[in-house]
């Protein structure tokens, strides 16, 4: 039994169901066309379905797209060489960011460091767009080399201070982004426990 092969205007009724989020709409496609079309469907910019659900921030439709398509499309680029992840960060949009780079098999961590036309990694739009939380979880999951160029750990010396991680990353373009992480509860020692 062969597929049926979707139109140019299934494809992109496709793209407009996954910018809006309408899961039932994109199952229906599915289960009509089968999963390949999801990975070749885009639109005028080159985004494709992954960029559409991510830069909207609908989580849901994305988890049911991630069970069907290739893991390699998380790494697809649009016209600006953006992938799906820049878009979740440029929109704030924390869930969906974790499940593209969390998505077992995927390129996981390695989108991160992904550079668009604008030079940008998705921690670089984060930061650009402001948004502190998601800047934060990428610098925490983000593969940093000890030593390596550019990038400098610095750990607080006084008691005021000893709560707080702060991360200095210096992008392609000489720029420095600073960053706190590792906050602990009131009370918690930052000192770790002497070995016996």
């Amino acid at each position: 039994m062969s597929v049926a092969t979707p139109t140019v205007d299934e494809l992109e009724d496709l793209l407009l169901a996954c910018r809006y989020g309408d899961l039932e709409d994109v199952q229906q496609f599915v289960d009509r066309f089968g999963p390949d079309p999801l990975n070749d469907a885009r639109d005028e910019r080159g985004n494709t379905v992954l960029h559409m659900v991510a830069g909207n921030g609908h989580i849901e439709t994305l988890e049911y797209l991630l069970r069907h398509v290739p893991p390699a499309l998380l790494s697809a680029r649009n016209d600006a060489r953006s992938t799906a992840l820049h878009w979740a960060a440029l929109n704030s949009h924390l869930a969906v960011a974790q499940a593209l780079v969390k998505l077992p098999g995927g390129p996981g961590a390695d989108l991160i460091d992904a550079k668009n036309e604008a030079g940008r990694t998705p921690l670089g739009e984060a930061e650009n767009v402001g948004w502190e939380d998601g800047a934060k979880w990428f610098v925490e999951v983000m593969k940093l080399e000890e030593n390596q160029k550019g990038e400098e750990l610095q750990v607080a010396e006084d008691a005021e201070d000893a709560e707080k991680i702060e991360v200095e990353i210096q992008d392609a373009e000489g720029q420095i982004a600073k960053m706190t992480i590792g906050q602990r509860p009131a009370g918690e020692s930052s000192i770790p426990p002497s070995a016996p």
